[in-house]
């Protein structure tokens, strides 16, 4: 049996609106899908996964059904699978058996249609703690992260606010990831059962800033920094302080705002309308920038990456299970957009203060003496583009260290990101991280991952707490 996917919406219909692009499967589709996962001999998915999803169980629940079943399967190892089913890059795929003939089975989609059917049906209900610790924990920082580990500790019997400090809880997957890559409806339906099940939520709260640490410290027996990694790679150039420079996340985050019904200044908008726009940095946040920017009718989108293009199907060394490094090609690519490699920015041209052109050139990457990858610049290939937008998706470098992180005098590891132990627990007693705030930018996969893991540390540590007292 092939493999077979929901697809996307009509090009001409999605660009018009930022209504999710991802389209479903019908039900006997889907199962049928759900049963190639028993044309495997060994799996290796669960391998892959970093929250350790038992797939051929829930996989095999589905396939009859049984989606309640299905449901606590998964659950058991993901706390929110309506997630991580529509926007994961799926590495458990890249490992399943069948994807040895590029046929993987469909295990990010059926992971949705599982968590969709639990909620349609009523499955997921508010699990409300039968007893309480008389512990209480603030987490600081309403991500991906953050929201795993209150779910954890709150299910663990202990009194969890979490303090964000915009004006909704999410993180990035609220302010960063496109609606059309996930409504923001499923982010606030997950939170009212959070909610309902015990869970504080303080928005608009910066600690720091607007709320006293020293007070957190007094009120709470302790205290978990899931910040992220917000500080972004800057590309300082020629002409950097140019009016129509910026980071990818501050385009991203205001359309989100918008989105919402939050008021943005007409002077402090940013705005694709009308220009030809270039997007440096070829990941997936960089794609991001790439819809956005279509669905806000820019002239024309340019993306440019600074390594090789990389193949169609996979290198010699670069085998079966591991991650593929191939191209990928999203949903926001199809839409419109010129993409062009081995590029690095020169400087940035402007007329009048802002930015009118970008100077590119040409690179080539060989291998020293030593066996690293080393970038030259070829020569004569320097060449200008027009670009009355430029987004700056090159990553993130760490979590921010201005405020909250110097104030808690926390020891940061050789990149500057927050040192923790294999319990999550910072230099400081009491005070654990854990998602990019402590390992750096990554996936959300890996960011509820970490949650879960530093959750039992804290619990642990809180527990013993209680015993010697």
């Amino acid at each position: 049996m092939a493999r077979k996917e929901g697809g996307y919406r009509a090009l001409a219909e999605r660009v018009e609106d930022y209504s999710e692009v991802e389209q479903t499967l019908g039900e006997a589709d889907r199962q049928l899908q759900a049963s190639r996962c028993m044309d495997c001999g060994v799996p290796f998915c669960h391998w892959a996964c970093p929250l350790g999803n038992k797939t051929p169980e829930w996989q095999d629940a589905a396939w009859r059904s049984d989606w309640e079943t299905a449901y606590k399967i998964l659950n058991s190892t993901s706390n929110f699978p309506e997630f991580t089913g529509r926007i994961c890059p799926a590495l458990c795929e890249k490992s399943c058996v069948l994807a040895i003939d590029n046929e993987a089975v469909t295990i990010r989609e059926n992971e949705c249609a599982v968590a969709e059917h639990a909620f349609n049906l009523g499955i997921v209900k508010p699990r409300i703690p039968s007893k309480r610790t008389g512990k209480k924990v603030a987490v600081i920082g309403g991500g991906p992260a953050g929201m795993a580990v209150a779910d954890m500790l709150n299910q663990a019997g202990h009194a969890v606010t979490v303090f964000e400090k915009s004006n909704a809880i999410g993180g990035l997957l609220r302010y960063g990831i496109p609606d059309f890559k996930l409504s923001k409806k499923v982010i606030d339906r997950r939170l009212a059962i959070m909610q309902a099940e015990g869970i504080t939520f303080k928005t608009g709260t910066e600690v720091g800033v607007n709320t006293k640490l020293d007070k957190i410290r007094k009120d709470f027996d302790a205290i978990v920094v899931t910040i992220g990694a917000g500080q972004p790679r800057d590309l300082k150039v020629e002409g950097r302080e140019l009016e129509g420079i910026h980071f990818a996340l501050d385009f991203l985050q205001q359309q989100n705002h918008v989105n919402r019904g939050d008021v943005v200044k007409d002077d402090q908008r940013i705005l694709a309308t009308g220009k030809p726009v270039l997007v440096i940095g070829g990941g997936d946040t960089g794609s991001d920038c790439v819809g956005t920017s279509n669905r806000q009718k820019a002239r024309s989108v340019m993306q440019i990456e600074i390594m090789p293009k990389p193949g169609e199907t996979r290198a010699p060394g670069n085998p079966w299970p591991y991650w593929p490094n191939v191209l990928k090609t999203t949903s926001s690519h199809k839409e419109g957009c010129d993409r062009r490699w081995c590029l690095n920015t020169k400087r940035f041209i402007g007329e009048g203060g802002k930015v009118k052109k970008v100077e590119l050139v040409e690179v080539e990457w060989a291998k020293d003496a030593s066996g690293r990858w080393q970038m030259t610049e070829k020569p004569d290939t320097a060449y200008t583009v027009d670009a009355e937008l430029v987004l700056l998706c090159m990553g993130f470098v760490s979590p921010v260290h201005e405020g909250l992180v110097n104030e808690l005098g926390v020891e940061l590891d050789a990149r500057g990101n927050i040192k923790v132990g294999p319990d999550g627990m910072t230099s400081v007693p009491g005070v654990f991280a854990a998602g990019d705030a402590a390992t750096g930018a990554s996936l959300v996969v890996r960011a509820i991952a970490r949650g879960r893991e530093t959750a039992q540390g804290v619990h642990e540590w809180l527990m013993k707490d209680a015993a010697q007292k």
